[in-house]
């Protein structure tokens, strides 16, 4: 069964998680942009479809996995459960930007990212449609610690269609941030990188995390 719940947390922490985007991804996709001659909102559609796409794949991959890690005791069920637990009040505390800790974990996609990056060499130079999907197909694999973070959450649920649903809402949630240029989205972010924002948002995450502790243990 796909708990609402876990969508709309996933949701919210690509929201207000999108200020992260915003530098990682956000320079690529203004060049994006600036370089379309043609369709420039369908190529970034394009773009950030791709880039979506992968975070659904990288969902589905760590949900299996943590399926399997689940089936073989019950003592890495409690672990990853605890895990599971334990990210969402780092995010909550990240987004909240009260802790930056999560950033820290970037370098473990270093070495993927290093055998990706030069094929997004010559999809930088075209502008069609579909060599924008592929461009952001490979920039989905970018190493981001807010990204990393989420799939280890996704992963302690243990099921692949909740994981690969997850990371689709935190695929959408991040969207805003990179559509800045337009009056509504620039007001909507705006909105969610407020203090106030950020902070309720942070709370909910921590709460959440500390709910999903106290079901583990008590």
């Amino acid at each position: 069964m796909i708990e609402p719940l876990s969508l709309l947390t996933a949701l919210l922490l690509g929201l207000f998680g999108s200020s992260h985007c915003l530098v990682m991804c956000g320079g690529i996709a203004a060049a994006i942009g600036s370089r379309s001659q043609h369709q420039p909102l369908l190529t970034a559609l394009a773009f950030n479809g791709g880039r979506i796409t992968s975070y659904v794949v990288a969902g589905l991959i760590v949900s299996v996995l943590g399926l399997w890690l689940q089936q073989l005791n019950d003592l890495l069920t409690l672990v990853l459960r605890t895990l599971a637990a334990v990210m969402l009040m780092l995010m909550g505390l990240y987004i909240a930007r009260w802790a930056s800790w999560l950033t820290r974990i970037e370098q473990l996609g270093q070495h993927l990212w290093r055998l990706l990056q030069p094929a997004t060499k010559p999809l930088l130079a075209q502008q069609s449609v579909s060599s924008r999907f592929r461009l952001g197909l490979l920039w989905g694999w970018l190493p981001c610690g807010l990204v990393y973070s989420t799939l280890s959450w996704v992963a302690a649920n243990g099921d692949p269609l909740k994981g690969a649903l997850a990371m689709a809402c935190f695929g959408l949630g991040t969207l805003p941030a990179l559509f800045a240029s337009g009056l509504a989205a620039s007001s909507l972010n705006r909105l969610l990188n407020h203090n106030i924002s950020r902070r309720i948002a942070g709370l909910l995450l921590i709460s959440y995390g500390l709910w999903t502790a106290a079901a583990i243990w008590l």
